[in-house]
């Protein structure tokens, strides 16, 4: 599996305004409804939460990865928002978040190995310089899906 096949290009979000952590997540659960992906919005919120409560998903670099096990996912999906700005993000540098990665995983046995997978390929690109600048930069959907190429 890579990155690339993962993508999809409608839940992938440029130039957002987004002002706060909770904005984002609710732009981006909105989205992956919209697409199928999430079949319910506010209960999947909810246990983004719970996630984040364990530990920080702010990774440094500006880019945050939230996630949790969810019952309220329909398929696996990954949603990217890109914000022209710094919004307040709990992470490994004190430094917030532009760059936010959604997961959206179902809470049975198999979905929690694709979580894994998914979380090792998503970390090992983001371990790549080039590729944060890439993902920093990024003005359109073309440009988010090139940088993980």
């Amino acid at each position: 599996m890579e990155i690339k096949e993962m993508l999809d290009p409608n839940l992938i979000l440029t130039n957002l305004e987004i002002d706060t952590k909770d904005q984002a997540l609710k732009k981006l659960s909105q989205c992956l409804s919209e697409q199928g992906y999430v079949s319910n919005v506010e209960e999947f919120i909810e246990d983004i939460y719970r996630r984040e409560a364990e530990g920080q998903t702010g990774i440094g670099n500006y880019i945050a990865i939230p996630h949790s096990k969810s019952a309220f996912v329909n398929k696996i999906g990954v949603a990217i928002g890109i914000n022209k700005r710094e919004i307040p993000w709990e992470s490994l540098d004190d430094k917030g978040a532009k760059v936010i990665i959604l997961f959206s995983v179902g809470d049975d046995t198999e979905d929690a190995k694709e979580h894994l997978k998914l979380l090792s390929l998503f970390a090992r690109k983001l371990g790549n310089d080039a590729v944060v600048e890439q993902l920093l930069k990024a003005q359109s959907v073309d440009d988010v899906i090139n940088a993980f190429a």
